[in-house]
């Protein structure tokens, strides 16, 4: 796909021409795009709404307006999903070539909330309008081709430009999550996601990638990781990326991502239906792999890392059965009651390596890691447990920023203290009185975060996939939350 970003103005030669219109707003249309008369009267531009004309003559074949809604309630997601529509519509015609203009109005009208509108502009339209683009062809072996070559952004001025140039870095980080994250269970194995951190690292010189092999682990004592995976014959790899700044780093912060490649439950099998879906149990991972992928492009003050610990859970005579205890590298002793609790013990041993080996100030971990989440939270908004007030506003406002929102959840020390076992130190699931699986989750991961750090859990286990059509992402595959959610966050940094 080809993009092109542009000043407002005179619009290049194009088969759909599509303006975003605010209410109360008069679409800009210039002179040199005849369009029929009655087409640009009584606009009702309520958000998503449409109209679409042949042109009469001029550079379009086709002019579509799109609705914005009321300036005053203006945001970025707005403009996200308009931008995408335009996408999706010019798909939908076969068109091979489309130009959408973003009217100043909009940056004017963000501007008021945030302190450059233009660039907020920027970012979503582009963001919408490149992740709406995507598709998933890797699996084909014959796939059809796109007729959409190009795309065209236009907005008010250099500063809708550079937001572009994020949005574009953002939207080619979610595309690389999504594929990570569709691609099958026996071609995304903990060895491929490996390979795929040692590539990103390859394509700027301020990253770089270690990966720790099974011989490794064993030695560092991460029992709980290698637990899990005793039962694959795939082996299991833990991934760290480092990005350096340019310049002296103002904070140090890890991103750890769940990257449980395929989840069979263990001995507490699943049940059949819709086991497939269990590929995209290494979202978490795949997320902080896409955050990773997009620090290639965009320039950070802070020092990033990202640490996936990632293997298989399935059944075999060496598997974990319920009821045996491994010791992980903190020296916790945990009982495994349900070896379907198993993303939480893979992730206890990488908490564990970033705090004795990074030592950071921040630490965000993602992973999809309960179905209890998604009876409290459905699959719009993901489950946030922070340590501290300061964390959780900035992941809000990174929520709202990237149109990946979440949503704060309880951790009480009773759920704290219900996850400590009868026969080890803790147990991977707490009581069934306890209820609140998520926070029994979070409560588990508290136990290996170590001190003097502050510290996000994300349960995006709603939000991965299943999730219903929001223009720019959605359906059964995966959305690749989270990325562009960590480097909104990361942005939004001081």
């Amino acid at each position: 796909m080809k993009l092109t970003i542009k000043t407002a103005g005179k619009p290049a030669k194009c088969d759909l021409l599509v303006y975003l219109v605010p209410e109360g707003g008069d679409p800009d249309v210039p002179a040199s795009v005849d369009v029929p008369e009655e087409f640009l009267r009584k606009f009702d531009a309520k958000p998503r709404a449409r109209r679409s004309t042949f042109a009469l003559a001029g550079a379009a074949r086709e002019v579509m307006l799109i609705g914005l809604g009321k300036l005053a309630d203006l945001d970025a997601e707005a403009v996200r999903r308009a931008a995408a529509i335009a996408v999706k519509e010019a798909e939908a015609r076969g068109a091979k070539s489309v130009h959408v203009d973003v009217p100043g109005l909009v940056a004017e009208a963000l501007s008021a909330k945030k302190s450059d509108g233009a660039e907020i502009a920027g970012r979503a339209a582009c963001e919408g309008a490149l992740m709406a683009a995507y598709r998933y062809v890797s699996s084909k072996s014959a796939p059809d081709k796109a007729a959409l070559g190009q795309i065209t952004l236009a907005g008010p001025g250099k500063a809708f430009a550079r937001g572009a140039e994020i949005g574009e870095a953002l939207s080619a980080a979610n595309a690389f999550t999504r594929d990570l994250q569709n691609g099958a269970g026996n071609v995304i194995t903990p060895t491929a996601l490996a390979k795929e951190a040692q590539k990103l690292a390859k394509k700027s010189p301020r990253v770089t990638a270690k990966v720790l092999d099974e011989a490794t682990m064993r030695r560092m004592g991460m029992g709980l990781l290698l637990g899990v995976s005793q039962g694959s014959t795939e082996p299991a790899k833990l991934i760290h990326l480092v990005y350096k700044p340019k310049g002296p780093a103002k904070r140090r912060v890890a991103l750890v991502g769940k990257g449980l490649t395929f989840d069979a439950g263990g001995y507490s099998l699943k049940g059949s239906a819709k086991m497939d879906e269990m590929r995209f149990d290494m979202s978490g991972g795949a997320a902080v792999l896409g955050a990773m992928h997009a620090l290639t492009a965009l320039d950070v003050p802070f020092e990033v890392h990202g640490v996936v610990p990632s293997s298989e859970n399935l059944i075999d005579g060496n598997a974990t059965k319920p009821g045996d205890v491994h010791t992980g590298m903190s020296g916790t002793t945990v009982e495994i009651l349900n070896t379907d609790a198993e993303g939480r013990l893979i992730l206890a041993d990488a908490l564990t390596y970033v705090a004795q080996k990074v030592k950071p100030d921040v630490v965000v971990d993602l992973a999809t890691l309960t179905g209890a989440v998604i009876v409290g939270l459905g699959h719009e908004v993901s489950g946030m447990f922070t340590a501290s007030d300061e964390l959780r506003d900035a992941l809000l406002d990174a929520g709202r920023a990237s149109g990946e929102e979440v949503w704060p959840l309880p951790l009480l020390e009773a759920h704290r203290e219900a996850m400590k076992g009868r026969s080890a130190d803790l147990a991977n699931i707490g009581p069934p009185s306890l209820g609140a699986g998520p926070s029994q989750g979070a409560a588990f991961l508290s136990h290996f975060v170590g001190d003097g750090c502050d510290w996000a859990h994300l349960d995006i286990a709603g939000t991965a996939w299943n999730t219903r059509d929001r223009d720019w992402v959605g359906g059964a595959t995966g959305t690749g939350v989270g990325a562009r959610l960590l480097v909104h966050y990361l942005l939004g940094l001081r």
